[in-house]
């Protein structure tokens, strides 16, 4: 796999368990976790966008608990 610029959130300051993301040349969005780097997938920007919007509502606040 080619290299990638990764970038982590800046809420996530200096956590060792951060979610990266980083632009695929196809367009698509590959993400990664910190503590398994080399697991890496690849969705859409709608897709991740949906997540996103999801998150932000609290539809998954459930999973959490």
């Amino acid at each position: 796999m080619a290299a990638q610029t990764w970038q982590k959130s800046s809420f996530s300051g200096d956590a060792a368990n951060c979610i990266y993301l980083a632009a695929a040349a196809d367009g698509g969005i590959r993400i990664r976790e910190s503590d398994e780097p080399d697991v890496v997938i690849t969705t859409t920007a709608e897709r991740l966008r949906v997540f996103i919007c999801g998150v932000k509502a609290g539809e998954f606040d459930h999973l959490m608990q």
